[in-house]
């Protein structure tokens, strides 16, 4: 192993994941893309990467029940009619921001009433995940994580600083996660956790600190042998905050290459650490910033969980805006994402954010 990589890996943390079923997910690429600055949302800047850049993935999760949900909706394609707080600061910061079609016209356009979809659950209140619920039928539950009403409701415009619209709420049942009470001690990793079917195959996962109330997803896509996929969310926004670790080392040789223009057949592990800003095998390129989480404490607790989960080679680790897979997933209707581990989407994708530091690693050539 010393070889495969530049420093001895250490034993994953176990997971303690209980035996469960599976469910069918399929992520949905829903068209939404944006340009952000890197700085100061994500730190130390690194030459070459000063825009934040991404899409924003949902997950559709269909039940054996019958019961179908989806875990968050991406920007609504209309994002001129989000509250006036979140349209303010995207015109006047300069954010660009786009969608070509809303989550629900992507369903309904594969046959899919949108009367079946039992609940959407927002990983957080954030614009970029809350989509238009009022393009779906108020029997669609809307799930949060703890602390999500007292912090964030009322909506607008009863609360005109408000992030959230009262239409989305409007006449549905708005479910929030009590994870000591529905958890019954129930943890997997750090993490605490709610058995969302009762049959282990799909945990809301408690993920505090980029907000309030902020929640994962880990839904079981095999079974002998177990995998999962893990929805980051915004836990983290680029896998330069969760890799690489002391359980997942850069490798020696990195295969594929993430920049294929000068090392087609392999990138060699030491040019990425004369490009990495604390010049280390082991510690992720990115640190936790206070503009980008409500409590940076927290969100550094949380990603060394994600870093956690990363280590096992069952767990596939998809983080809502990771573009770096745009090229890597298949994605809903063509694809569900059961078979990850046979397409080897984990090892194709795992590395391929080091291309974002291209510029970095040229210059110490």
């Amino acid at each position: 192993m010393a070889q495969e990589f530049l420093a001895t890996p250490k034993e994953p943390v176990p997971l303690h994941i209980p035996d469960g079923s599976t469910v069918k997910v399929s992520i949905i690429d829903g068209t939404s893309r944006f340009v952000l600055p890197m700085f100061p949302f994500l730190s130390p800047e690194i030459e070459g990467k000063n825009k934040l850049t991404g899409p924003t993935y949902s997950f559709l999760i269909e039940h054996s029940s019958g019961k179908k949900i989806l875990f968050d909706l991406g920007v609504r394609k209309d994002w001129e009619n989000y509250a006036p707080k979140i349209v303010s600061a995207i015109r006047e910061n300069g954010w660009q921001v786009s969608a070509e079609k809303d989550v629900a016209c992507i369903l309904q356009e594969n046959g899919v009433d949108l009367k079946s979809i039992h609940a959407v659950v927002w990983s957080h209140q954030h614009w970029d995940h809350i989509g238009d619920m009022t393009t779906f039928p108020t029997n669609t539950d809307v799930v949060v994580g703890p602390g999500f009403k007292d912090t964030y409701l009322p909506a607008y415009p009863t609360s005109k600083d408000s992030v959230l619209l009262e239409s989305d709420l409007a006449n549905r049942n708005l479910r929030e996660i009590d994870f000591a009470k529905e958890g019954n001690g129930l943890r997997l990793g750090r993490f605490n956790a709610v058995d969302y079917f009762g049959d282990g195959s799909f945990y809301l996962i408690d993920t505090p600190g980029h907000t309030v109330g902020h929640l994962c997803g880990l839904v079981r896509t095999t079974n002998d042998p177990s995998t999962f996929i893990f929805m980051g969310a915004d836990a983290a926004h680029h896998g330069g905050e969760f890799r690489p670790t002391e359980y997942l080392p850069l490798p020696t040789n990195i295969d594929p290459s993430p920049i294929p223009r000068f090392h087609s057949g392999g990138c060699p592990g030491h040019l990425i650490v004369t490009a990495h800003p604390y010049k280390s095998a082991t510690r992720p390129f990115y640190d936790c910033t206070e503009a980008l989480n409500h409590n940076v404490e927290q969100a550094e607790w949380t990603i060394s969980g994600l870093r956690e989960f990363d280590a096992h080679e069952n767990v596939f680790m998809v983080i809502s805006h990771d573009e770096t897979l745009l090229n890597v997933l298949g994605f809903y209707p063509q694809y569900d994402a059961n078979d990850w581990k046979k397409r080897n989407w984990r090892n194709l994708g795992r590395w391929r954010f080091l291309a974002d530091f291209e510029a970095a690693i040229q210059e110490k050539q």
